[in-house]
């Protein structure tokens, strides 16, 4: 036993070495992939913002330079005295309050000449470098707009069986709202607004759309000020998992991705909505 004992000692020293080199912060370690976490379930890939730099510089042939130049005008302005100033902000807040999300929407026809001019006002919208990266898909043919319902439902139903959770679906209960979306087929106007994730120059090369869900989110936001000023109601639906389906059925090119749908008309008899309270200033507001 007495002549093993300087072996087990190189044992254990080699042994000893091994542990070390393993140990959290060797030199040897090798480093753990953080393991992907699962998007939530409204985030999926059809409304991923794709603005990425690092694909300009690996296909830098596939995309057009933009204009360095462009003429710059004096801006024209009006300016209102501060009574006059309190006075409209006041009036297109209560304007802008009383508008609420309408699920109950008469068959009733409006203008065209109307939805004309709102869409125009959406197209007012400031946009990452000016690129103006959406498309207004306004939908009257009751055909076509039995065929996005089915479409929409058919996912929903899945949305609110297993895609979205518990959580989500019990959120929803005070709106009683479900799958079913009638007001598909009753909406005399189903207006789906599209983002384009890049744009195609007249040479046919690729042009970056900066910020894209950003700029067209809010040309949703103008759009729906413009549909309340009209005396329009609607109900903002982002369709999960309906994107791709929609955008074939409408004939968009690939590069258009679903943002919003929103059906539009006039409110019907007896539409209801739930009695809810918005936050106070105080509450949105912080003055620094």
């Amino acid at each position: 036993m007495f002549l093993l004992t300087p072996v087990l000692v190189a044992v254990i020293c080699i042994l000893m070495v091994w542990i070390f080199k393993n140990a959290d912060g060797g030199p040897q370690r090798r480093k753990r992939e953080p393991r992907a976490e699962a998007p939530p379930p409204w985030v999926h890939e059809d409304l991923k913002d794709s603005t990425d730099v690092h694909q300009e510089e690996a296909e830098a042939d596939e995309w057009q330079e933009s204009e360095e130049e462009v003429e710059h005008i004096p801006f024209s302005h009006s300016r209102y005295p501060e009574k006059e100033m309190v006075k409209k902000s006041q009036e297109f807040y209560e304007l802008l309050n009383k508008r609420r999300s309408v699920r109950f929407i008469s068959n009733e026809q409006v203008p065209m000449e109307v939805i004309d001019n709102v869409i125009k006002a959406a197209g007012t919208a400031p946009s990452g470098a000016h690129t103006e990266p959406w498309t207004f898909v306004v939908v009257k043919d009751p055909d076509v707009k039995h065929k996005i319902r089915e479409i929409i439902e058919e996912e929903e139903e899945i949305n609110y069986l297993k895609r979205m959770g518990p959580r989500w679906v019990t959120d929803l209960k005070k709106f009683r709202t479900n799958w079913i979306k009638e007001y598909l087929d009753t909406a005399p106007v189903l207006i789906l607004i599209f983002k384009q994730v890049h744009g195609f120059a007249p040479n046919g090369k690729k042009t970056i759309h900066y910020y894209n869900e950003i700029s067209v989110s809010i040309a949703c936001g103008i759009l729906l000020a413009a549909l309340q000023n009209a005396g329009l109601v609607t109900v903002t639906t982002t369709p999960l998992n309906c994107g791709p389906r929609l955008r074939v059925l409408l004939n968009r090119p690939t590069n258009e991705k679903l943002l919003m749908l929103l059906p539009v008309g006039y409110p019907s008899k007896d539409a209801t909505v739930p009695n809810l309270a918005r936050k106070t200033l105080d509450q949105i507001m912080v003055t620094v």
